[in-house]
């Protein structure tokens, strides 16, 4: 496990988040083809999130903490699922409920705006790992969570091939913004403590595993990493830039494929079931 040190206070954080960090399409060729994209990848994320509800076989809405714009909602809530958001930002709450139909909350999981045992899961994609007290956040999940309910988290991976391969060059370092980085073994320590049981591990993300190799090897190239920067770019050095990361992106695929059946991937993803 790797801890940040010392950990930025909360107001010298804000400055690395963009103040829109969530995806929101617009009305032009490249916004409409980024969602398509991110349509494809995301179909990783829901897949997932089905079986743990099969698993589980609880009936109740899916909680998406740190739900953004909402697009991962909006493809469950397709499937049938009845969905809820929670983001700390205003604006990314609104977006999910005027863009992607979504009923969404502004708050903080560390004081639930929910009755206890509503959900049948509570997801967490990058989430903990920017956390300061990510305890607090897995026992609120508990506590909303109905018996036998599915807790779904993902976070990069510390003990990956890339971070082995590029050090401090990996994106899944992310300094300051990550304050823990965690293995697959201190994640389930971390999750066993409080209250859960892990009972399935995916080191492979198609939304995240190839487009953070291809960020850590080509850094200017990030979306995300453009918009915190504010950089200045016309609508055709945009699409330039994006089709270069796009072909970046798939260039790495075959890698993460890799690492990832070695149980070494860059981010590993967990369904664990509520403690009786």
């Amino acid at each position: 496990m790797i801890r940040l040190h010392p950990w930025p206070t909360p107001a010298e954080l804000r400055h690395y988040y963009p103040g829109d960090y969530w995806f929101v399409p617009e009305q032009d060729t490249v916004s409409r083809l980024e969602e398509t994209y991110r349509r494809f990848v995301l179909r990783d994320h829901v897949g997932f999130v089905s079986k743990a509800l099969q698993n589980a076989a609880v009936d109740g809405p899916v909680l998406d903490v740190g739900c953004g714009g909402g697009l991962f909602l909006r493809m469950l809530a397709e499937r049938g699922r009845p969905v809820v958001g929670l983001d700390f930002a205003l604006g990314a709450a609104d977006a999910a409920w005027n863009q992607n139909g979504v009923p969404a909350v502004c708050g903080s999981l560390a004081r639930p705006p929910f009755a206890p045992a509503s959900f049948a899961a509570v997801t967490m994609f990058h989430v903990i790992e920017h956390l300061y007290d990510p305890v607090g956040y897995l026992e609120a999940a508990q506590y909303l969570l109905k018996p036998g309910g599915r807790l779904i988290v993902q976070v990069p991976n510390a003990a990956c091939w890339q971070f082995l391969l590029l050090g401090e060059g990996w994106n899944g370092v992310d300094i300051p913004r990550h304050l823990i980085n965690y293995r697959a073994r201190d994640l389930e320590i971390l999750l066993d403590r409080c209250g859960f049981e892990v009972t399935r591990t995916k080191y492979f993300s198609l939304r995240d595993n190839p487009a953070g190799l291809a960020s850590s090897l080509a850094p200017t190239l990030d979306p995300m990493a453009r918009r915190i920067r504010a950089a200045q770019e016309s609508p055709r050095a945009r699409m330039a830039k994006d089709l270069l990361y796009l072909a970046l992106v798939v260039a790495s695929v075959p890698f993460t494929l890799l690492e990832a059946a070695c149980h070494a991937g860059s981010t590993v993803m967990v369904e664990a079931r509520k403690k009786a």
